[in-house]
């Protein structure tokens, strides 16, 4: 009976997970959206983004972890003002994952648990589970200017300028990124706050290619005196979404309001060093603060703007502590074990003291009852 209850839990757990598994969120291509050519699949399994803010000049660092067969694909992102792009760092990451890494703490426990595999329980195998120049817009400008275009590794990129969201989408048909009919109404707020836009082809070189695992970071600047981030495409968005971003500012940031999503977790925040290292390149080799933080889009439809980020009320650090459980033990000895058998081996040396006081008493009862001989006669 108990391996048939031990069989059942270990069939609900994994069927938990085949179920978490089907309804976990996609990670928002934030920033823009992600069109794949034709008939294709394309899809960003992880997108990471850092964001460094200087009060004057702004920069994003992206890097997409996609999935699919599409041997095409591309992604539109509205900036405030004149962009320039060029490939990022790849080290960037990985030190922004290091500086941002949790506190790891032991914390021990006293009773021995089945699904930690520890003595005397048995666990069966498969234990329970514990990313030339064209004018401003304006009353007189194109409907469409091509600021720039050019070849960074595996993308093809295009600094667009656009004074109406459907020629936008027509320039973008003809050059190879496709843009489906229902973007382009959200491309209204941008044209109307005259934004520009840079249009990103993923195109490998090699014919036969299709786009799969890590791409290499692109590195997006430009002038602004606010900290923004685009998220107003993502509300296209068919399944829930999920943003992670690091932002390097002189202070402590957060997002002025959730735009539609669930309240914004902050998963780090302290100050840098200044580094000769991938951040302090990004920094231009200046201290500054970094925050960390996600926030997870369940109903991608209701994002209803930017993210725009403004300093916190203090730079008060905070780094999350992850707690690793361990049995507490004495020389490799389980404690319970120890306290276990101090216990048992008390126990039993009151009980052989009981049995011998008892022993002795039924001894010298036995003496006081035994017949006395009779006396000799004189």
């Amino acid at each position: 009976m108990r391996r048939i209850h031990r069989f059942l839990l270990v069939a609900c757990a994994l069927f938990g997970l085949q179920l978490g598994s089907l309804i976990a969120p996609a990670y928002a291509c934030g920033c823009g959206a992600m069109i794949p050519e034709g008939s294709s699949r394309v899809a960003v399994t992880r997108e990471t983004s850092a964001v460094h803010w200087d009060g004057r000049t702004e920069q994003i660092v992206m890097r997409f972890t996609v999935g699919g067969n599409a041997p095409r694909a591309a992604w539109i992102m509205p900036v405030p003002s004149r962009a320039s792009v060029e490939l990022g760092d790849r080290a960037l990451f990985d030190e922004l994952e290091r500086l941002t890494a949790p506190e790891h703490r032991t914390r021990h426990y006293f009773w021995p648990r089945p699904r930690n595999g520890d003595w005397p329980f048995d666990v069966m195998d498969g234990a329970l589970p514990g990313d030339a120049g064209a004018p401003a817009p304006g009353d007189a400008a194109p409907p469409v200017g091509v600021v720039g275009r050019e070849r960074l590794g595996d993308f093809d990129v295009a600094r667009l300028t656009a004074t109406d969201p459907d020629a936008l989408g027509r320039w973008l048909d003809d050059n190879g990124f496709e843009l489906p009919d229902r973007l382009a109404p959200e491309l209204a707020p941008y044209v109307e706050q005259k934004w520009e836009y840079v249009a990103v082809r993923l195109a490998p070189d090699r014919t036969d290619a299709v786009l799969a695992g890590t791409l290499d970071p692109l590195r997006i600047r430009f002038a602004s005196d606010r900290l923004v981030y685009p998220m107003r495409l993502s509300r296209l968005a068919r399944e829930p979404q999920s943003l992670g971003l690091y932002v390097v500012a002189p202070h402590r940031m957060e997002p002025r309001d959730r735009i539609g999503g669930n309240a914004p977790e902050v998963t780090y925040a302290g100050r840098i060093a200044p580094s000769e290292g991938a951040v302090g390149r990004l920094t231009g080799g200046a201290p500054a603060f970094l925050t960390s933080f996600e926030q997870r889009f369940p109903e991608p439809s209701r994002i209803d703007g930017d993210h725009e980020l403004r300093a916190a009320d203090a730079d008060t650090p905070y780094r999350r502590v992850m707690y690793e459980n361990e049995l507490l033990t004495v020389a490799g000895v389980p404690v319970w074990l120890l306290a276990v058998g101090t216990v048992l081996a008390a126990a039993l040396t009151a009980v052989l003291l009981l049995l011998r006081v008892r022993s002795r008493r039924l001894r010298g009862r036995s003496a006081s009852q035994a017949p006395q001989a009779p006396l000799p006669l004189p």
